[in-house]
């Protein structure tokens, strides 16, 4: 087997060269931020830190976080450190928690984007003779367009079909003789789904690589995928604040992201802001060392992963971070009890009889939190016996208790009646303060 490498020099780079190199970014990224983004001379000024105080990697610590609510503050342009005739593109967040958050690029962040992207596409096995059809959306969301760039960087044939004309991408898939798909999890079952309606077996498809992210998922939600498309899955990480997808991406050996550290310096702290070692599981903050129009300093991305500095298999040294398994913001508190969606995902997956479409409830009806978890059930479960439902039921809440410690009320129901999303499906509803 031939290692496919999109760009040797930098993804087998030696850690002290690397180091060398991150240090000069970081320097000059703090120099024009300081210089060019007042919202960052202030938060430099108030800390009494200057772009002279940066002398080595460990310097970062001295330097403020930033958090979602700090671009919101300066929305829409404040964070932009070139005029913004400069600025040849814009994303934006949903804004679906407030302000949205605007993400600005210039000409050379579009080939950086294409840059990291082409890296981790190439990761998956794919090269100029493949057929991509990406169903990431093409607005302001960043997903389609990072995928696009990256495709057309290593000549793919690139599919832009977005997000929606579910029964068209079945088509699609079929006629163009697609051979991988990008899509988010959920989204992905939901193809496979209409595909069976429509007829068509995606194992019996060209596809030989999937690229999915966006959601949270697990290693049997992963396997799932895999086995209805017969194809391997890889994992695709990227934030808008950031850049968009490829931030970090996962090679054939599947044990953790490979980030792009030349362009993005990874940090992974505890609760309380402390830096935490290789291995330890925390919070990631990335700080951009390359980008132009939008550098963007000790970012909390919230998201819950660890850091491993080994050389991979794959013959890559930079580093790697863990699946995301939750953020910080969706964890919840049930009765005291820490809980994430993900564990009751993995406890879901391992139950025969019923399929891979949830949605947990948490309510307060009194003093005390009630947790309900909905599930569909298979078409043959559903028209089976009571009995056996009943059973199946008790025995999910037995597997939720095991996995979270809290005993939950399950409810099965009818195939197709948890809603389907084309992009980030809602898997909470938390009543509690309506």
């Amino acid at each position: 087997m031939i290692l496919m490498i999109w760009n040797r020099e930098m993804e087998c780079i030696s850690r002290d060269e690397l180091e060398e190199l991150q240090l000069r970014r970081l320097q000059d990224t703090v120099k024009r931020a300081y210089e060019n983004v007042p919202y960052y001379r202030e938060a430099f000024e108030r800390v009494e830190v200057y772009p002279e105080d940066i002398e080595t990697l460990d310097d970062i610590e001295k330097l403020p976080y930033t958090t979602k609510d700090d671009l919101r503050r300066v929305y829409p342009f404040g964070m932009f450190a070139v005029p913004r005739r400069e600025i040849v593109e814009v994303h934006t967040s949903s804004g679906t928690t407030g302000k949205p958050v605007v993400s600005g690029y210039t000409r050379e962040d579009i080939e950086i984007w294409s840059e990291v992207m082409a890296r981790g596409l190439t990761m998956m096995g794919l090269t100029e003779d493949d057929v991509i059809q990406n169903t990431h959306g093409y607005g302001l969301f960043t997903g389609g367009f990072g995928v696009h760039y990256g495709a057309q960087k290593i000549g793919a044939t690139v599919i832009p079909i977005s997000t929606g004309q579910t029964r068209r991408q079945i088509e699609i898939m079929k006629d163009f003789g697609t051979t991988v798909m990008i899509f988010t999890p959920s989204y992905g079952l939901y193809l496979s789904e209409i595909a069976r309606e429509e007829g068509f077996n995606p194992e019996e498809s060209r596809i030989k690589a999937i690229g999915f992210g966006a959601e949270m998922w697990t290693e049997e939600m992963r396997a799932e995928i895999e086995r209805r498309f017969n194809a391997p899955a890889f994992n695709i990480y990227g934030l808008t604040e950031i850049m968009g997808p490829g931030v970090a991406m996962e090679c054939s050996e599947k044990k953790g992201l490979h980030i792009a550290e030349d362009h993005f310096y990874p940090e992974i702290i505890d609760k309380n802001g402390e830096r935490l070692g290789p291995g330890e599981r925390g919070e990631l903050v990335i700080t951009t060392l390359t980008r132009v129009g939008m550098p963007v300093i000790r970012f909390r991305t919230k998201d819950i992963t660890s850091i491993d500095y080994d050389p991979c298999n794959c013959g890559r040294t930079l580093a790697r971070i863990s699946r995301i398994t939750g953020r910080v913001d969706d964890m919840l508190k049930v009765r005291g009890v820490s809980v994430f969606p993900s564990q009751i995902e993995k406890a879901l997956l391992r139950i025969d009889g019923i399929e891979p479409h949830y949605q947990i409830i948490v309510t307060r009806p009194h003093l005390m939190d009630e947790l309900e978890v909905r599930v569909e059930t298979s078409p043959e479960l559903f028209s089976d016996d009571i009995r056996k439902m009943v059973e199946t039921r008790d025995r999910i809440e037995e597997f939720i208790e095991n996995e979270i410690g809290l005993r939950v009320k399950v409810t099965l129901v009818e195939p197709g009646t948890i809603p389907r999303s084309e992009g980030k499906t809602v898997r909470v509803i938390d009543r509690r303060n309506l």
